[in-house]
Parts: C-alpha cells; sequence; structure tokens
C-alpha cells in the first residue's frame, strides 16, 4: 500500500473544518463506509491526532466526517491529560508524522460539570478514580467557579451556562499547553514547527467546532 498524505497542520485543520461542516449539514458519508479488507492491510498514517472526552454523544470519527485510518483518537473522560495519554499522542506524532493535535472538550460535559460541584461543595466524587478526573480539572477552573457560585441556584446545582464554557475551555487551553510543554517530545516538534497543538470546543447544541487555541497560520505553522 503506498504511503498516505501526511498535510501540514493548517491544511490537517481545514480538513477537519470541512469534514464538521459536511457532519452539520448532513452530508457526511462517514456512516456508509463498511469493512474493506484492505483497512487492515494499509499502514497507520492519520492526518490529525484528537484528544477528546468520552462522552457518547461527541464520536470524533463521525463530528468530522472521516473514516477509516485518517484520526488517531484518544477519548478519556474531561479530556485530561495523564501518563497514558500523553504516551499515546507521544507515539502517534513520532511513529506516523502527524503534525495536528486538537485537543477537543464540549459543552454539557458531566466532568466540567461535576468538578465546578466539588469545587462549590467541597464534596468530592466518593470513586477515587472518578476523583482523579476531577482533581486533574480543578486546578484549572478554580478560580473561575469559585466567581460563578453565585450564578447557579444553589450549592451542588448545575452551574451556568456561560461558567461551564468558560470552564470547559479553560481545561481545554490547560490540556493543549501540557502537551506543548509537559513532552519533550513534544516540544521539541512544536518548537521545530513539525507539530501545533490546537484547542477546540464541540458545541453539542450545534454540531459545530470551535477551533480557539493554538490556531495554525496559513504558511502550515
Amino acid at each position: 500500500m503506498p504511503n498516505r498524505y501526511i498535510p501540514p497542520p493548517a491544511e490537517a485543520l481545514q480538513r477537519l473544518i470541512d469534514g464538521n461542516r459536511r457532519f452539520r449539514e448532513g452530508a457526511g458519508t462517514t456512516a456508509g463506509r463498511g469493512w474493506h479488507r484492505d483497512h487492515a492491510a494499509e499502514a497507520q498514517r492519520p492526518f490529525a491526532i484528537v484528544l477528546g472526552c468520552s462522552d457518547s454523544r461527541t464520536p470524533v470519527e463521525i463530528l468530522f466526517d472521516q473514516g477509516f485510518g485518517d484520526l488517531f483518537v484518544v477519548r478519556v473522560a474531561g479530556n485530561v491529560v495523564a501518563p497514558s495519554v500523553v504516551g499515546s499522542i507521544e507515539f502517534a506524532a513520532s511513529q506516523f508524522g502527524t503534525r495536528l493535535v486538537v485537543v477537543m472538550g464540549h459543552t454539557l460535559c458531566g466532568a466540567i460539570n461535576a468538578t465546578i460541584r466539588t469545587i462549590e461543595t467541597g464534596y468530592g466524587p466518593e470513586s477515587r478514580n472518578i476523583r482523579d478526573i476531577t482533581d486533574r480539572i480543578a486546578p484549572h477552573i478554580a478560580a473561575l467557579a469559585r466567581a460563578g457560585a453565585g450564578s447557579a441556584a444553589g450549592a451542588g446545582s448545575e452551574p451556568s451556562a456561560d461558567v461551564a464554557r468558560e470552564c470547559l475551555r479553560a481545561n481545554v487551553r490547560a490540556s493543549a499547553a501540557h502537551l506543548r510543554h509537559g513532552s519533550q517530545l513534544l516540544e521539541e516538534l512544536v518548537r521545530a514547527g513539525r507539530v501545533a497543538v490546537v484547542g477546540a470546543e464541540y458545541e453539542l447544541e450545534s454540531g459545530l467546532v470551535h477551533f480557539f487555541d493554538g490556531v495554525p497560520l496559513a504558511n502550515g505553522r
């Protein structure tokens, strides 16, 4: 099988934007792509790496209208960055030459809302494993959550949409910054202009993906 072309960051980002547009217009083709034996024989050459949330309403390949081998996707609740997540992204960037990394949060995120409630009430999840997720999110959104606490109906209630959105974006920016500066491998690739790390927000209410952090310029950097 011939190697796939790996586009520069700006071109890869445009492919995601175009795919999301097709998805929102109902013109996507992902659902119609069936299995073929060539899928196993073809070497991996994903054009983008996406760190997204595990939420069942955010199927990455579908909302970007991409198919087999197009995206290297890592999904974890709250799109938090843990060592295994960093290692997965490092693997894809170094082994496949993929040049775009997208950290994508989404509106109505349960992990964000649970973290906001923990900050407001002081009571975290009973599960130690779930607390590991909220503990990773909390430092990045604590100031925003406390500032917006008065907008909620009462302690422990759902946060306002504006507060939750600010928090999800702050969490995305923190995860993106962690990938840019918390991994020597990725930091060197970013510094050399070989990889761009971009933040994004998937809007459940409209199907639109907003890219807002680290968006590469048209020249590919």
